[in-house]
């Protein structure tokens, strides 16, 4: 077994053993949980210190046939688009389990459930043959959709729903473009590399439509506008660590398609440009106005994120190598930010039982760490320097004004948008007097203070030192910005 298989199925051999237990025990059950997610973590970082990134090409490479006469295989790969997300989906559900301990009732399932989802996503992000890519797109409905309608708020029967049959339908669309991609592959297999030739023997127009197709597809998961109906809702009632695998992994796997799909279908992308950067810039500031007006912690941090994933598009949708880096530097900027601000919104939430922000005021007193960590992690949701969400930011602007010129005005906009209503939570959570029923709230305890820590640590060190995130994904950013601008000039 490679590497990736192992990384790949860990998770897997984790919740069969956790099936077979006796569910009485929830301490077992949290113990095993954390020592597969924390075992599959450090396999990622063995792989991660094995990677090279200069290589632009497909590393630890596995393959094995599974039907010849579709040409479907079980090939797995990774390079430098896929390696960020494998190390932010393995570090996330880690800290997801360590922050699970609220969770009282049903404590078996959760854990297998929340290995599951790490199965899927794992697969989506390791996978190199379109039709495994989309069996594990579709394994991640499944634990997802128990976990927000098992352990989920009042609302929760209509959030796992709603989350359901977005993506399902999504997928539709997504699984007619890619047979109507296959088709046109010379070879008729369904792998990634065989199908990035598609589009010389392809018609343009078919190949528009196509990309329609993968654009609602992944746009459902990202969320772009008008496809984002299921995400606050998901988000609010979701328990708080599903929430950080929601919005720091889920939302990634359709921004990672995406980019997957401009290799493939690149003078579509290039048809659609002004149709991608107006949802993208719409979306940055709809999501940022909608954030703003949020009194639920959780609400707030729901439509942030259709703000930031916003700026992951417009780097897509510039179709050049500044703004591809910004796409994916954002993708993992994100991925840290979100994943702490649900985090540290979860904390709160299990010591006042609110999320209404007008419930609190000056907790710096009583919280300090938590305060301190709370406060950079909102700096970096609005690109403040120095934090890694600012690098991103800075890469998706400047491949946009590349692109576009003046257009980015909308930009600052949505970050002016961003920096409201960050300053107004950190204002109103750690200024003014201390409300009495808040003057007993516990600071932050050692478990919970290793996971937050992990994440902001994470947030400053790659907006201070950000070379090594970018070296990363350098090779396979210019190799892929080199196939895009190859195939638009030869059609």
């Amino acid at each position: 077994m490679g590497i990736l298989s192992a990384i790949l199925w860990t998770p897997a051999i984790g919740a069969l053993i956790l099936a077979l237990i006796s569910g009485r025990d929830a301490d077992i059950a949290r113990y095993l949980g954390n020592l597969f997610a924390g075992f599959t973590f450090l396999l990622t970082c063995y792989l991660l210190f094995h990677y090279d990134p200069h290589n632009a090409g497909l590393q630890f490479n596995e393959y094995f046939s599974i039907n010849p006469k579709v040409g479907s295989a079980y090939a797995l790969g990774v390079d430098g688009l896929s390696v960020p997300m494998v190390v932010l989906a393995t570090l996330l559900t880690s800290i997801a389990l360590l922050a699970s301990s609220s969770i009282v009732v049903g404590v078996k399932g959760y854990h297998i459930s929340i290995l599951l989802t790490e199965f899927g996503m794992l697969g989506v992000f390791l996978a190199q043959d379109w039709s495994l890519f989309y069996i594990f797109w579709e394994i991640t409905l499944i634990p997802m959709f128990f976990l927000i309608d098992r352990w989920g708020g009042k609302r929760r029967q209509t959030a796992s729903l709603n989350f359901v049959l977005y993506t399902m339908g999504g997928s539709i669309f997504m699984l007619v473009s890619l047979i109507a991609v296959y088709q046109y592959v010379p070879e008729h297999v369904s792998l990634m590399s065989a199908m990035s030739h598609v589009s010389e023997n392809m018609p343009k127009d078919q190949q528009v439509w196509a990309f329609l197709g993968f654009l609602i597809g992944f746009g459902v998961k990202m969320p772009i506008f008008p496809l984002h109906g299921w995400l606050p809702l998901a988000h609010v009632e979701a328990p708080s660590p599903v929430s950080i695998l929601l919005s720091g992994i889920l939302l990634k796997m359709g921004a990672y398609g995406l980019l997957r799909a401009v290799v493939i279908l690149p003078a579509a992308a290039q048809t659609l440009q002004s149709l991608l950067v107006f949802l993208a810039l719409f979306g940055m500031i709809y999501g940022g106005l909608l954030a703003w007006r949020q009194s639920d912690l959780k609400a707030m941090v729901a439509y942030s994120s259709i703000s930031h994933m916003g700026i992951v598009l417009l780097g897509i949708s510039t179709l050049n190598e500044t703004g591809f880096t910004g796409a994916v530097l954002q993708m993992s900027a994100h991925g840290l930010i979100a994943g702490a601000l649900f985090l540290v919104v979860g904390l709160l939430y299990d010591r006042t039982h609110t999320r209404n922000i007008q419930d609190y005021s000056s907790l710096v007193q009583v919280m300090p760490r938590f305060a301190f960590f709370t406060t950079i992690t909102l700096l970096a949701a609005m690109g403040m320097p120095g934090t890694v969400g600012a690098v991103a930011e800075l890469h998706a602007m400047v491949g946009g004004f590349q692109q576009w010129g003046g257009l980015m005005v909308f930009f600052s906009l949505a970050i002016l948008i961003s920096t409201a209503y960050a300053i107004r939570t950190v204002g109103l959570l750690f200024t003014g007097p201390v409300k009495p029923q808040m003057k007993q709230i516990e600071d932050l305890r050692p478990p919970e203070l290793l996971a937050l820590g992990i994440l902001v640590s994470g947030i400053v060190l790659f907006g201070l030192l950000p070379a090594s995130l970018i070296d990363l994904s350098t090779a396979t950013i210019s190799q892929m910005n080199s196939l895009v601008r190859l195939k638009i000039l030869g059609g």
